[in-house]
Parts: structure tokens; C-alpha cells; sequence
């Protein structure tokens, strides 16, 4: 993971040199410092420009977290352990998850947009701050939290030069001519306080699109002209950056002069009806108005509709949601262009291609104007629909060469995915779509390291009966599966039990077999090989006779694999996961692809061949670290430490069995608390610290510990062996222990009660 995940700057951050120096002081001397003010001041520039400047204090870096897209409260956990780059696989409370994480880090944590979710967010937070003596806090929002301790920075806005400097540049970006500046010569020798005719007439921008606002106006003269048209623009702005930069997008269109008097009149305008509003609150939202009535016609229908997008968006979501017939979708790229020239929106490239986003307060002025035309409820159900869709080709998609490309849309859609479900929980007829795309997306949860949101999800689903027998049925074996993999067994056999019943008297025979599928990866997670076997081999025979075959059925076969090599069986292992392997280059399959290859690597070693298990395993490495799949990337640098003391590197094994536990510290319970996951562990701490003597060994170890996620895969992919040594006898892998359970292990290993599991016991399911 990387230490920081603040973004960075598009343009140049003007002024607040002394709000910065200040800030920074404060972070000094407080844990919890909030950034006070006005929507638009620029209180979240601001808060990351000083995050970035004090990077170096905090050794475990500084994470952003972004609140306001977020609509339930109960996601708020779920977004910080996001920020931090936790993977959700244990079933504890993610609260507790987060204050273990924190406990002994040193980390400045900035949560921006909290206002809306205060009153859940502020406890959260204190409790963090109590429990983690390293954690500093720095949030931005529009009022302060009341929290003890909390230090409150209220920002005002720019001053006048540092507001000039800021609009003089922010048109020039936008292409506007060039701003006269103090001490300029004012156009046709024009006094500052020439008085000349009326205003124009009010209606003419909003009755005809405001383009005519481009042209000049019979009997309409500026009242000031030159630097101080600037100057009286700006504070007419009252210094608000968003403000300011709304106006500059004007600018290649508009004259100051001519924004000076439309500013005039819808400062009028606007402010009548917002009785005990803050006068800044009243000029921001005149600066939205007059920029709402600047628009064209289908600029201002789109800039509604476009409210109804949490998050980054791309041009083929808003065709569909937004087209209509008053905006054909061959229209709206032009339109998103006019949004896009103005301000109301920005631009990002992203590895998937062009995003839009819509600034906060632009989208919360524009959900006024679809609520005025009364269209909201179903411009947020053609939102759903949509990301619905999405999700179903997402899921089809994950078993083809295009997987690593639903991994990264899945994670940038899922402002958008939870929208969609929150939706669905809202209206009572439409359960059965909650279930049905809670269960769709089984490959988020457990595929791309999710389950403690997956789970959140699928048992606020399944908390209605919806009579939809299928989307029950299949959001019942998909929350079984994330129960399973967080070492719930309970709850697990609880769901399984369930959806196997219902399927067996609805005849759904899928159904079914997934059920029973899970129920073999729970065996295999508790060390009761051949049950495992009997169970997903059975499931596996279905999948046959129905035609099933995506991820899912590969992952059975692994898991098949695992079981027999945990008994011994290594030839049998590895038939079982070179056909997945050959299946999964065949398709372009990636995950299960790195589970058949951790496989490969176990058998290989025990064969010694560790040149071919070190290829095998850091290839899974590589694929599991760029799916951010924490379980295969752990289990495969476990396998790796093991390889390298085999190979005659005890230092090296030290240090990478020292790097893999704060993955399982993320992750969950270390190895699963199964016997036989744990047992190449035990046996090469065991060879480590015979060869380096325990205060050696403890040395390496510790060094490993302090390796961040991204260095710990590094230091794995990295390592080789010593051509000097290794390969001997005394190196030579030995045949495996058989248990009790008739699982493989190494002597001295414990069984402990519980089996949590991690992103997706992908190694087990």
C-alpha cells in the first residue's frame, strides 16, 4: 500500500500561505484539527495541501478519506478502512478492526465531507483517537465535530489579492483574455466610477439559454472598468474559491464588466427567499444560480440529473441515465463539454478512460432544480438500473481476459453500486433487486477483498422475504461463502442450510450446488480434508451436469487440491491444478489462475524443486498484489519464506515471515487458525532459527515487520536464492505429516478453535 493516497494537484494552489503555516503548526499540537467553513471556501485544498506537507512526520503515512458521497451512516467504517488500505476479511465489527489497525501506527488520517453523517462520524472518531495514541486526525467539513479535544481551524476566504491572483489564473486556464491587473490603464480611459445606463433586462439569459449574455447590450455601460471591475468582482464573490472559479469559467464568454451587472441582479434574485442564511452562504449560492442561468436550457436539465451521481462518472453511464427525449444521448457529449468549460464539472483520466465528477455543491444545487421538477425518484431508479446492468456484465466479465478491467471498474463504480442498493433497500417491492444485486456481485466481495461490506449488504437483503425464490437463493450461498472466508462458521451454516433446503424443494439444482460447494471450503478451513473433498466434489459433478463453468467451479477444483495435498497426494494435487491452470490461459482468468499456481509452488517445493516453486509462487504474488487480493499475496510470500530458507537464505526467510504478519493482522486470523495452512510456516521459522540462532532470527524478523504491504511484495518478488548454497539433503523438502484428520502438517503445529479466513480463503474458495 502506499503511504499516501492523497491526490494530486491539477492546477496551482494560490495563497493561504498563512492558513497553511498556521494548520500545520496546529497539527503539531492537537490529534483532531477540523477545517471549518462555507461550501466552497476551499477547506478541502486546503487540508491536502497541508497533509502533503507534513507527509514525513507520519511513519505509516497519511490517508485520505472521502465522506461525501456516502448517503448510510453505517458505511462510514467501512470507508475509512478503505482509506487505510484495510482488506475486510475478519468477522469482527469493522469499528474493532479499525481501532487494532491504528493501535500502534503513526498515521494522519484526513476524513473530508463528514457534515451530512456527523452525528455517527464524530463517536467514531473519538474512539479511534482514544485507542490509537499515533493517529492524527485532520477533517474538513462545514461545522465541527464536538469532540473533546478537537481543535477547530475556521477558514475564511481568499483577501483580495490572493482572490485576484486566483481568478486572474483560473481564466486564463479556461482560455479567457487577459485580465487587467492593478495599475492597468482602464479601457477607453473609463473612470472607475462611471455611472452610465441601466442594467440590462433580467429575463433575456434565462428565457434564451444566456448565451445572448455574450453579446453587448444596448444602453448597458460597466460601472467600473479595468483592474477595478476585478477587484469588485471578487469581492462581490466575497473571495470564495469555488465562486471565483465558477466566474473564470465564464469568462472566455462573458466580459467582468458584463458578469458585474448579471451578478447584480441575481444576487436580488436569489437571496429573497433564504431568511437567516450566512451572507456567504447566500453569494455562493448566487454564484450557483448565475451560473445555472448562464447555461443553455439541456445544460441546466443535464447539470439535474447528473445530482443523481455519488461519484465519478463516464460518458456511456450518463447517455443512459440521463438521455431522454429533451436530451437525445448524441447531444449530451456536447453538453457535458459545456458543463466541462464552465466549471460545474472536472475531468480525470483515469487507467479505464475519461471521468466527470461534479463538485459537491454544484451536485447539491442541481438535486434542488430535479426536485423542483419533481424527477428525482426516477432519475435515481435509471441510475440503479444502470449500475445494475453494470454489475451483470461485471460478473460475466470476471471469468474472461477483460478481469483485471472489472476489478478496477468494480472499485471505481462502487459509489454508484452502493446508490443502487440503497435504493433497492428503500423501497419495499423492490427487495428482490437487492438481493439480486448483492448476490451479482459475490466477485467484489470476495474477489477484490470486500466481505465485511459484501456481508453488510447481503444481510440487509435477505432481512426481507422478497418471493423472488432465485435472487433469495443466490444472495443466501454468496453470504455463506463471505461467512465461510471470515471464519464465521455459525452464520455460515446457517445461510448454506438455508439455500440448500429452499433449493432442494424449488428444484433450483445450482442453487444447490453451490451450497454445497461452500460447505466443502468450511470442511477445508477447519482441517476436515476428506469431508472438503467429498463435499466440493460432489458440487463439482453438479457443475458438470449443468454446464457451469467461471471461477467459482475453478476455485472448487483448487480447493479439491489443496485438500489432497494436505493429505499427501501431490500427484493428484497437481493434475487437478495444471487443468485449472490450462482452463485459465485458455480463458484469460487471472485469480483463480494464481490459487492453482500457489498449488503448483507447494508441490514443487516438496518435491525440491525450488527454482520452479519460486517462479511459480512469485508469479501468484504478482497476480494476487494487482487484484489487492491480501490472502493469495500472503500465502504465497509465506510459501516464499519458506522456499528461501530451503534454498539456503534463513535471513531472508526470516525477514519475509516478519513482512507477512501485519497482512494477516489485516487480513484476519493468521493461516485461518487451520493446522495445515500453518504448517510451512512453522517448519521454516523452525529451519530459520536453527540455522540463524533465535536473536539473528529475531533481528530479520523485525525488519520484516516494519516492511509496508507494497515493500513486503517487493522484498518477495525480489529475493533469490544464494547459488552458493541450498539444494542439498539438508535442504531437501520433507514428505508431509500426516494429522489425525488426515490432513498433511508438520509436527508441533496447533489447531485452534476458530478458522477466519481472509479476502476470499481464495486459496480456499
Amino acid at each position: 500500500m502506499r503511504r499516501s493516497n492523497l491526490p494530486a494537484e491539477l492546477n496551482r494552489f494560490v495563497g493561504r500561505t498563512a492558513e497553511q503555516a498556521a494548520l500545520t503548526a496546529l497539527l503539531e499540537v492537537s490529534r483532531l484539527v477540523t477545517v471549518v467553513g462555507v461550501g466552497g471556501v476551499g477547506k478541502t485544498r486546503l487540508a491536502l495541501r497541508a497533509a502533503s506537507g507534513v507527509q514525513k512526520r507520519y511513519g505509516d503515512g497519511v490517508r485520505l478519506a472521502e465522506l461525501a458521497p456516502l448517503r448510510d451512516p453505517e458505511l462510514i467504517e467501512y470507508a475509512l478502512a478503505e482509506a487505510l488500505g484495510l482488506t475486510d476479511h475478519t468477522p469482527k465489527p469493522p469499528r474493532e478492526v479499525l481501532v487494532e489497525h491504528l493501535a500502534e501506527r503513526r498515521i494522519l488520517l484526513v476524513v473530508d465531507g463528514f457534515e451530512h453523517l456527523v452525528e455517527s462520524c464524530a463517536p467514531l472518531l473519538r474512539e479511534l483517537l482514544e485507542h490509537a495514541p499515533g493517529l492524527t486526525v485532520l477533517a474538513a467539513g462545514r461545522r465541527p465535530l464536538r469532540v473533546a479535544g478537537e481543535a477547530v481551524f475556521p477558514l475564511a476566504p481568499l483577501g483580495e489579492a490572493d482572490a485576484m491572483t486566483l481568478l486572474t489564473e483560473r481564466a486564463a486556464e479556461a482560455g479567457a483574455p487577459a485580465l487587467p491587473v492593478a495599475g492597468a490603464p482602464a479601457p477607453d480611459g473609463a473612470g472607475a466610477g462611471a455611472l452610465p445606463g441601466p442594467p440590462p433586462p433580467t429575463g433575456a439569459a434565462g428565457c434564451q439559454g444566456g448565451r445572448a449574455g455574450a453579446r453587448s447590450l444596448p444602453g448597458a455601460g460597466p460601472r467600473v472598468r479595468g483592474s477595478d471591475a476585478v477587484r469588485e468582482l471578487c469581492r462581490r464573490l466575497d473571495g470564495i474559491p469555488l465562486a471565483l472559479e465558477l466566474a473564470a469559467g465564464r469568462l472566455p464568454l462573458l466580459s467582468v464588466e458584463q458578469m458585474l451587472f448579471r451578478l447584480d441582479d441575481r444576487f436580488r434574485l436569489l437571496t429573497d427567499g433564504a431568511r437567516g442564511a450566512l451572507p456567504r452562504h447566500q453569494t455562493l449560492r448566487t454564484a450557483m444560480g448565475w451560473s445555472h442561468e448562464l447555461c443553455t436550457p439541456e445544460e441546466r436539465l443535464l447539470w439535474a440529473r447528473l445530482s443523481v451521481f455519488p461519484g465519478p462518472f463516464d460518458l456511456e453511464a450518463v447517455e443512459y441515465v440521463c438521455g431522454g427525449p429533451e436530451l437525445p444521448p448524441e447531444r449530451i457529449l456536447e453538453l457535458l463539454g459545456g458543463l466541462l468549460a464552465q466549471s460545474l464539472l472536472t475531468r480525470e483520466d483515469t487507467p479505464l478512460g475519461p471521468a466527470y465528477r461534479m463538485l459537491d455543491t454544484v451536485a447539491a444545487y442541481g438535486a434542488e432544480w430535479l426536485a423542483a421538477l419533481g424527477d428525482t425518484e426516477r432519475m435515481r431508479r435509471r441510475h440503479r438500473d444502470w449500475y445494475m446492468g453494470l454489475a451483470t456484465w461485471c460478473e460475466l466479465e470476471w471469468f474472461s481476459p477483460r478481469q483485471a478491467e472489472v476489478a478496477a471498474l468494480t472499485e471505481a463504480s462502487l459509489p454508484h453500486l452502493r446508490a443502487a442498493l440503497d435504493l433497492c433497500l428503500e423501497l419495499p417491492e423492490d427487495t428482490h433487486l437487492a438481493q439480486h444485486l448483492a448476490g451479482t456481485l459475490w466477485f467484489a466481495w470476495v474477489g477484490c477483498g470486500r466481505l465485511s461490506e459484501g456481508r453488510h449488504w447481503l444481510e440487509r437483503a435477505l432481512a426481507v422475504e422478497s418471493g423472488h425464490e432465485e435472487a433469495r437463493l443466490k444472495a443466501l450461498w454468496v453470504l455463506g461463502y463471505v461467512a465461510v472466508l471470515q471464519g464465521d462458521g455459525t452464520a455460515a451454516v446457517a445461510a448454506l442450510h438455508e439455500c440448500g433446503e429452499r433449493a432442494r424443494s424449488s428444484r433450483n439444482a445450482l442453487a444447490e450446488a453451490y451450497a454445497t460447494h461452500r460447505m466443502g471450503c468450511l470442511a477445508l478451513l477447519t482441517d476436515d480434508m476428506p469431508r472438503a473433498e467429498e463435499l466440493i466434489g460432489r458440487a463439482l459433478d453438479a457443475y458438470r451436469e449443468l454446464g457451469e463453468l467461471n471461477s467459482n467451479v475453478l476455485m472448487g477444483q483448487i480447493e479439491v487440491a489443496l485438500a489432497r495435498a494436505f493429505r499427501g497426494d501431490m500427484d493428484g494435487a497437481v493434475a487437478l491444478c495444471r487443468e485449472v491452470r490450462d482452463i485459465c490461459e485458455e480463458r484469460g482468468e487471472l485469480w483463480a489462475r494464481a490459487y492453482a499456481l500457489y498449488v503448483l509452488g507447494y508441490a514443487a517445493w516438496t518435491g525440491g524443486a525450488y527454482g520452479e516453486a519460486r517462479e511459480l509462487l512469485t508469479a501468484c504474488v504478482s497476480i494476487n498484489h494487482a487484484f489487492r487480493d491480501l490472502v493469495g499475496t500472503v500465502l504465497a510470500i509465506e510459501m516464499l519464506a519458506l522456499v528461501a530458507v530451503s534454498e539456503g537464505d534463513p535471513t531472508e526467510a526470516a525477514v519475509l515471515q516478519g513482512a507477512a504478519v501485519p497482512l494477516w493482522d489485516t487480513v484476519g486470523v493468521r493461516l485461518f487458525g487451520s493446522e495445515a495452512f500453518d504448517a510451512p510456516r512453522t517448519l521454516c521459522q523452525q529451519r530459520a532459527e536453527e540455522a540463524l540462532g533465535a536473536e539473528a532470527y529475531g533481528i530479520a524478523f523485525r525488519q520484516g515487520l516494519g516492511l509496508s504491504a507494497a515493500e513486503a511484495v517487493e522484498r518477495a518478488r525480489a529475493a533469490r536464492a544464494d547459488p552458493a548454497v541450498g539444494g542439498g539433503a539438508e535442504a531437501s523438502a520433507p514428505r508431509p505429516f500426516r494429522t489425525a484428520a488426515g490432513s498433511a502438517a508438520v509436527p508441533g503445529t496447533r489447531k485452534p478453535a476458530g478458522s477466519p479466513t481472509g479476502k476470499g480463503g481464495e486459496a480456499a474458495g
